[in-house]
């Protein structure tokens, strides 16, 4: 079973007031409540408006199955010594083991053909040359580009973290280098390297890591998530609630608290200045600094009183930036295990063929047109606990890219207690998806025992991000040039963390909860963390 994070925040007494408050549970909420407590001391009220804590790393259940619902793999967490993983030990004080996928980490199908992206920069390398012999300069300069792309990354974040006046005085030099690379798309620096469309329709199709095609995703988010799998991914040990649950003990160990069912409906500001939070109940809890994990969006323009937002322009900022696309995943329980029916742990990203734009532009023309991608998950193959805890099943995702504007008749509508039209859809939608996994999973036709599709209704529903958007902002070019998306604001002792103010996933997340530690605290925190 799923462990179970946080306490109710019916049974909080209201006595109390804690030094920080934190607004949402994702791993960047999580994180930054670590961090404050184990380097200050500060005790940390973690506020969900969810039954679960954990935001996209926490699991649901079903009897005799549960899931993942956001984290289905992570890169470099299974080499001890590289930095994600050594900042995961720091703020789970190692208690949180992961398990390595499979040498063949992605499996790629474009239409009858198929590429395997395998562990070991080097070991890609030669992968791909072997697919495209001719190709191999351009295939060494991709692999200079990513590096180069990355290594100028720590600058461009670690402006984020230092405060408003040196970086205005530093801040266009530490950004500069790692600009260049991010301010042009995927598809525009891939096509300066090579005119094999085939090749490039390759090397982009992880775009689904970050939620958008080459030619809108700007260059740097590609490079940052290329970079992360070059060693292969893992998945934690005992699935992801065990990350919310490794964390949960270092914010409790100061006297902070993890409350679930707490929603909160807004920030109160008093002469310019966060001072607490107002409950959906009426409570108010106060605090010296206020951190919010629940999107640049929400912050802005939900919580936030609106003669503050209008007075800092802050509903100005938001229009710079788009939330990203939303999603449909269906979740399979299987009677069997992943040994009897021949399972792996690999991830396999289904296309119609290398043309990524091309087919997404006909699939919101003609939705009855080959869905434009398709990711495909065993979660239950890469936990070696799952059979321990669940004998006898393994589980399956498949996840497929739907506009939340599809769903909009429904909009406002409750779940669980929507049409039938709207199960109907919903149920066309999944056989969809069956039909790819019945196609490249052949050996589990007839053997799937239970689903169920989450829509984005389901994800806006569970998490309030808006549009369902999965990823947060989206990652184009412009994206990166915002200089608003930094921990700071302009209202003294607030901030912002997660992914909003760095990169998509978990790991975007968690290094948004660092940076914001950083800000609040005024010191480097990632270096206090890996002198640990």
């Amino acid at each position: 079973m799923a462990l179970k994070v946080g306490e109710s925040y019916k049974r909080y007494s209201g006595d109390e007031n804690p030094d920080v408050i934190v607004i949402g549970s994702g791993i960047g909420g999580l994180a930054v409540a670590a961090l404050l407590a184990k380097h200050a001391h500060k005790k940390v009220f973690v506020l969900e408006r969810h039954y679960v804590a954990g935001g996209f790393t926490h699991v649901f259940e079903r009897p005799d199955y549960e899931w993942d619902v956001g984290l289905h793999y992570i890169g470099e967490v299974h080499r001890p010594h590289s930095l994600l993983r050594r900042l995961f030990d720091h703020i789970t004080d190692g208690k949180l083991q992961w398990s390595e996928m499979d040498e063949v980490y992605d499996r790629i199908h474009m239409g009858d053909k198929v590429y395997d992206f395998v562990a070991g920069r080097e070991r890609f390398r030669e992968k791909m040359k072997s697919y495209f012999p001719q190709e191999a300069s351009a295939i060494d300069r991709y692999l200079e580009l990513v590096r180069d792309c990355v290594g100028s990354a720590r600058l461009y974040f670690l402006d984020k973290s230092i405060p408003s006046l040196p970086s205005k005085l530093f801040g266009g030099v530490l950004r500069a280098s790692f600009l260049k690379h991010a301010s042009k798309t995927t598809r525009e620096v891939l096509e300066g390297i090579t005119r094999n469309q085939e090749l490039i329709g390759v090397l982009t199709a992880q775009y689904g890591d970050y939620g958008l095609p080459p030619a809108l995703s700007s260059f740097a988010i590609h490079a940052m998530v290329a970079h992360h799998y070059f060693n292969g991914g893992a998945y934690p040990v005992g699935g992801s609630s065990q990350i919310a649950a490794s964390i949960a003990p270092l914010i409790d160990r100061v006297g902070g608290k993890i409350l679930v069912r707490a929603e909160v409906s807004k920030i109160l500001v008093e002469k310019d200045r966060a001072v607490g939070v107002q409950m959906k109940d009426g409570r108010v809890i106060r605090a010296k600094e206020i951190v919010s994990d629940a999107g640049l969006i929400n912050t802005f323009t939900r919580l936030l009183p609106v003669e503050v937002m209008r007075k800092h322009e802050l509903d100005c900022k938001v229009e710079q930036v788009e939330t990203s696309w939303s999603h449909i995943c269906l979740y399979a329980g299987l009677a069997h295990t992943g040994k009897e029916l021949n399972l792996r742990s690999s991830n396999l990203w289904i296309y119609p063929d290398h043309r990524h734009e091309e087919n997404l532009s006909r699939y919101l023309k003609d939705p009855s047109s080959p869905l434009p991608i398709t990711y495909i998950s065993f979660p239950s193959e890469k936990d070696p606990t799952f059979q321990t805890r669940y004998p006898g099943k393994s589980t399956i995702e498949i996840i497929g890219f739907t506009p939340y504007e599809w769903f909009a008749p429904w909009k406002g509508t409750a779940w669980q207690h929507r049409d039938a039209k709207y199960d109907s859809y919903k149920q066309q939608l999944a056989e969809r998806l069956l039909e790819q996994l019945y196609r490249y999973v052949p050996q589990v036709q007839g053997k799937v025992d239970y689903y169920e599709l989450s829509t984005p209704l389901s994800t806006e529903h569970f998490t309030n991000h808006v549009g369902g958007a999965i990823y947060g902002l989206q990652h184009t070019p412009s994206r990166f040039s915002q200089k608003f998306l930094r921990p700071q604001t302009p209202i003294r002792h607030l901030y912002l963390t997660g992914q909003d103010i760095t990169t998509a996933g978990v790991t975007g997340a968690l290094f948004g909860g660092v940076l914001t530690a950083s800000a609040i605290l005024r010191k480097n925190v990632l270096s206090l963390a890996l002198k640990t």
